[in-house]
């Protein structure tokens, strides 16, 4: 699977960078039909602490699939947006081995 990760008007995190690459390697050994996978962090002004984006797009057989989520940190935003992913492609499981 092929990984572009981007910064978007912040310092590129290291640590952020290789967990988000350690959990889409994950998702890649279980679902090994996913061709490549979008992820884009970025830091927004925010009153209640959580500024930090992260949003991944994963390409796949089939329509592609999306998810972001947005926490006190990149790490946890982008644990956050993994998890959303993972049911996703639960259900996409599902339905390409009903037909």
């Amino acid at each position: 699977m092929k990984t572009n990760i981007q910064f978007v008007q912040t310092e590129t995190k290291l640590s952020a960078e290789q967990l988000v690459q350690k959990k889409l390697d994950k998702l890649e050994n279980k679902y090994d039909w996913i061709i490549s996978a979008d992820v884009m962090f970025r830091e927004e002004k925010s009153t209640n602490g959580e500024g930090k984006t992260c949003a991944i797009e994963l390409s796949l057989p089939g329509p592609k699939i999306h998810a972001s989520s947005n926490a006190d940190s990149f790490e946890a935003a982008a644990a956050e947006t993994v998890r959303d992913l993972e049911k996703q492609l639960k259900k996409r499981k599902a339905e390409m081995q009903s037909h």
